[in-house]
C-alpha cells in the first residue's frame, strides 16, 4: 500500500484527492446497492422455509453474511436439522474472521470502534477494501461498501419477508440462488493458482455429489474438505519431486 502524502500539495492534489475519493465512493455504492437488493431473495427464502419475520430480519441484523444466511434457510427448508444447518452457516462464515485479520492491518482502526466495524467484514467490504491503493481509499471503500449494503440488505430483507406470501412458491422463481450466485460472482476472480482450483473443483465435486444422498447441510461440510485433502495431495507430490531432485543432484556428484 503506498503511504499518504503529506499536506502542501496545494488545489491540485486536493482536487485529485476528491476525485480518487468520489470514484472510491462511487465503486463502493455499486457494490453496495447490486448486492444488497438480493436481501429481498434472502427473505423471500427465509419467509418460505418456515422462519417468521422477526426471525429473518434478526438474521440479517445480527448475522449479515449472505453466503451463511442462504446456507442456513436453505438447510433448513430441504428438511435438515437444525444443527446441521447452524454448522454449515458456521464454516462458511469462518472465511471472515481470515478477511479480519487483514483488514486490521489495512484500517488501522481505534480500539473502540473495531467491535463495531468487525460486523461490517464480509465479501463485498474486504474486495472493495483490497482494491484500493491508499489507507484512506481503504476505509472510505470499506465503510461506504458496508454502510451501504447493511442499510440495503437489511430493508430488502424486510421486504422479501413481507412479501413472501405474494409470491407463493419461492422454488419457482428460483430466489434461493440468488445469494449463491452472488457469492460465487465475487469468488471466482480471486481463483487464480492451479491449487486453488483444485481446492474450488473438488469442493463443488463432494457439495453436489454428495447432496442427493446426505442430509441437507451435511454435503457443505462436508466440502469443507477438499481444502485440506488437495493441501496434503500437494504437499506429498511436492515432497516427491524434492526428493528426486535431491537424488538426481547426489548422482551428479558421484
Amino acid at each position: 500500500m503506498r503511504d499518504e502524502r503529506g499536506g502542501g500539495g496545494g488545489r491540485a492534489d486536493a482536487l485529485s484527492g476528491g476525485k480518487a475519493d468520489a470514484a472510491v465512493v462511487q465503486d463502493a455504492l455499486g457494490v453496495g446497492v447490486a448486492v444488497g437488493l438480493s436481501g429481498f431473495a434472502f427473505g423471500v427464502t427465509s419467509a418460505g422455509s418456515g422462519l417468521t419475520v422477526l426471525q429473518t430480519c434478526a438474521l440479517s441484523l445480527l448475522v449479515f453474511t449472505g453466503a451463511s444466511q442462504f446456507a442456513l434457510v436453505g438447510a433448513l427448508a430441504g428438511g435438515g436439522s437444525p444443527f446441521a444447518a447452524a454448522a454449515g452457516a458456521f464454516f462458511l462464515g469462518v472465511r471472515n474472521a481470515f478477511y479480519g485479520l487483514r483488514l486490521s492491518q489495512l484500517l488501522a482502526l481505534p480500539r473502540a470502534v473495531r467491535p463495531f466495524a468487525a460486523q461490517w467484514v464480509i465479501d463485498e467490504t474486504t474486495a472493495v477494501a483490497l482494491a484500493q491503493p491508499t489507507r484512506r481509499s481503504v476505509r472510505i471503500g470499506f465503510t461506504v461498501t458496508g454502510l451501504s449494503l447493511y442499510v440495503l440488505w437489511n430493508l430488502t430483507t424486510l421486504l422479501g419477508a413481507l412479501g413472501a406470501e405474494a409470491i407463493g412458491d419461492t422454488a419457482v422463481w428460483g430466489l434461493d440462488a440468488a445469494g449463491p450466485a452472488v457469492f460465487l460472482a465475487l469468488l471466482a476472480p480471486m481463483v487464480r493458482t492451479a491449487l486453488e482450483r483444485v481446492v474450488a473443483g473438488l469442493a463443488v465435486v463432494l457439495g453436489l455429489g454428495l447432496l442427493p444422498v446426505l442430509p441437507a447441510g451435511v454435503p457443505v461440510l462436508v466440502a469443507a474438505l477438499a481444502a485440506p485433502v488437495a493441501l496434503w495431495a500437494d504437499g506429498r507430490r511436492r515432497g516427491r519431486t524434492e526428493s528426486v531432485g535431491a537424488r538426481d543432484a547426489a548422482e551428479e556428484k558421484r
